[in-house]
């Protein structure tokens, strides 16, 4: 396994997924737990992952097949699909979603693991994320959502308005329930809406994404007027944040809460609190001197799912394409296009599609998330079907990314690599700067190359005077002919992507607009 958090003897270690997958949401149904996360740019969106037990989870589903509007033919970069939330209300599960700059959607299905309905824009607008739909006890709905400063030009404000009962619209008008900019809670976002004991409870973080804490809202009357507390801090823990996520409980009655941390280059990974209840307040975590906020936990036992019966498991990485489907770990930098691929006996076929970007903005990079903080990844191309002016290759995707490439040219194969970086400017890609450099020339009729992709970590980075002690990574990318010996192309600090964590995988494109060409990943093969 690469990464597990389960220790085989009743307890967990966090995070329980060292992935990057941010503002986790979860809800139980019956005996099962499922969990959705941010996508941004990268289709298909909204990852849907399913567990038994709150620690072993895999991948099952994603909602969206492709991002609504046809901007996303092209990756934008931090834009798209941000903070969801999950629900289940009368037989039906619902999804919620931001756009920040296009609205609020819904998407509903019976079965999570099947076709979900198309979304529909239930707040068409820019400005508004984080949202979560809630159905209360005399049959209103309601949605609660957060405000995106860079769109609205405000932030740390939380509205609630009613929704209808289908979830498929809003009704009224929405109603400020709280100002973080009045108190001491600057930067809520990500609200949770939930009731208990004749009280609701909006669990919301503030403070930042890599500084904040944990906060909830209660009050009688859906409307507030709130009160509110600080349920979870970072306190002496290496945990920081720690960030917005989900209120779960068990059969057997436990209560549970799922939420992210950033560690910079590897993403937003997911870690699994104890929560207990003192005075009608959530304390998350652990309690330490009697507080009325607790603290992450390292490792602590599992969550008890009586006779629940699970396997240990992890999200999917490695593939040999055996199926002649993309497994579940892979997602595009954009909205796909059939045209980009189909499969043969002996592998995954990308053809050479035209480029006319920069290798970060090249939408038919075929990508998929670091699973651990240090882990190989070797990959075996067949290039015997490029044409001249075709390549293929492995790229590591991040604001500073690269790639190691193989380009059929006249009497061999080039091989040479590429350092990129990307600064933007209004939510958008302002610049991209790229350092190529020729590596060798392999001969004409080399038909397969071997990739080794290392993810190393190398020690820890300050990105300033607050946010202190996040790990840093090198990524080293070798490449050879035969499968067991390598050469060394290609070494860089990894760098995060815009609000994602750095991503690795395939390509293949041409020079040429029209071309035959084309590229076979036979395997790509995980190891720690």
């Amino acid at each position: 396994m690469i990464w597990n958090a389960d220790n085989g003897d009743g307890t967990y270690t966090n995070p329980i997924l060292y992935a990057d997958y941010s503002d986790p949401d979860a809800i139980r149904v019956g005996e099962d737990y499922y969990m959705v996360a941010s996508s941004f740019c990268n289709a298909p969106g909204l990852p849907l992952l399913h567990s038994k037990d709150l620690v072993n989870w895999e991948i099952i589903n994603y909602v969206i097949k492709k991002i609504p509007e046809d901007r996303y033919e092209k990756p934008i970069h931090g834009c798209g699909v941000w903070a969801p939330s999950i629900r289940y209300h009368e037989g039906l599960f619902y999804v919620c979603f931001p756009m920040p700059d296009e609205g609020i959607y819904m998407c509903t299905a019976k079965d999570p693991y099947g076709e979900w309905s198309e979304p529909v824009n239930i707040r068409p607008g820019a400005g508004w994320i984080d949202p979560c739909p809630f159905w209360d006890d005399d049959g209103k709905a309601y949605l609660v959502a957060g405000v995106a400063k860079s769109r609205i030009g405000y932030k740390s404000v939380l509205y609630m308005q009613e929704m209808r009962d289908d979830g498929m619209g809003l009704l009224g008008e929405p109603v400020k329930i709280f100002d973080g900019n009045l108190n001491d809670q600057h930067t809520i976002e990500g609200p949770k809406l939930y009731k208990r004991n004749g009280y609701y409870y909006i669990f919301a973080p503030a403070g930042g994404v890599k500084t904040g804490w944990q906060t909830v809202l209660r009050s009688k009357y859906i409307y507030g007027p709130y009160e509110y507390r600080v349920v979870m801090r970072q306190g002496e823990t290496d945990i920081n944040g720690p960030h917005q996520g989900a209120w779960v409980d068990t059969v057997t009655g436990e209560d549970w809460f799922i939420h992210f941390q950033d560690v910079y280059a590897a993403g937003r990974i997911v870690h699994l609190q104890p929560m207990k209840w003192a005075n009608g307040w959530p304390v998350i975590g652990r309690c330490v001197n009697n507080r009325e906020y607790g603290e992450p936990v390292r490792t602590y036992k599992k969550p008890d799912v009586a006779d629940t019966k699970y396997v240990k498991t992890e999200p999917q990485t490695s593939d040999d394409f055996k199926g002649r489907k993309l497994g579940l770990q892979w997602q595009w930098n954009a909205n796909s296009n059939d045209k980009w691929y189909g499969f043969s006996k002996r592998g995954l076929v990308l053809n050479a599609v035209y480029k006319n970007s920069a290798y970060g903005d090249v939408p038919n990079l075929l990508l998929q998330k670091w699973p651990a903080p240090e882990f190989e990844c070797v990959t075996t191309i067949d290039i015997s079907e490029l044409t001249d002016g075709d390549e293929a290759g492995v790229v590591s995707m991040g604001m500073e990314y690269g790639v190691l490439a193989f380009c059929r040219s006249g009497s061999g194969v080039r091989v040479h690599t590429v350092k990129g970086v990307q600064k933007f400017d209004n939510n958008l890609v302002s610049e991209t700067k790229e350092d190529i450099n020729e590596v060798t020339v392999l001969p004409k009729d080399t038909k397969e190359v071997y990739v080794k992709y290392v993810v190393k970590r190398i020690g820890e980075r300050d990105l300033n005077e607050q946010e202190r002690n996040f790990p840093e990574e090198s990524v080293s990318v070798y490449f050879g002919t035969d499968g067991y010996t390598y050469e060394k192309a290609l070494e860089m600090i990894s760098v995060p992507g815009r609000w994602v964590g750095v991503k690795n995988g395939v390509y293949c494109v041409s020079e040429k607009d029209r071309t035959d060409g084309y590229a076979i990943i036979e395997s790509v093969n995980y190891s720690r």
